[in-house]
């Protein structure tokens, strides 16, 4: 069923997400050597005593784009969310093994910034030189 109107903001930096992911180049072309890549990532924030669960990413080697974006957990965070594709190519491409890092959301609250920070930890896993 197809709806007619405005897409909503939601569906349209979904949209937008699907759009850029679909343009970026492909993890294997520029990683070749790349098995396996699992993250773990837990998002943070100082507003509330309240943290996201840790969760688990297993990216599709085979057909994943080079991009690696997380949107924000608050659904009133705009224009916000986390790229974390220069750390993690960076990382994959030293052929480390395990990493971690953190990204501090850019997006706003109001008036406010957002506070979320995310928090991950990366295990990949390469073929035998």
């Amino acid at each position: 069923m197809q709806r007619f109107g405005k897409m909503s903001a939601a569906a349209q930096r979904a949209a937008e997400r699907r759009d850029r992911e679909n343009r970026a180049p492909r993890l294997l072309d520029l990683v070749p050597d790349l098995v396996s890549l699992r993250l773990e990532i837990e998002e943070r924030s100082d507003a509330t005593s309240v943290n996201q669960p840790k969760y688990i990413r297993r990216i599709v080697v085979a057909t994943a784009p080079a991009l690696f974006l997380v949107p924000c957990a608050d659904s009133k965070c705009a224009d916000g969310g986390h790229d974390l594709t220069t750390p993690v190519m960076q990382a994959l491409q030293g052929h480390r093994s395990e990493f971690a890092g953190e990204h501090a959301c850019g997006g706003s609250l109001g008036a406010g910034t957002c506070s979320r920070v995310l928090h991950y930890e990366a295990f990949a896993e390469f073929k035998e030189a």
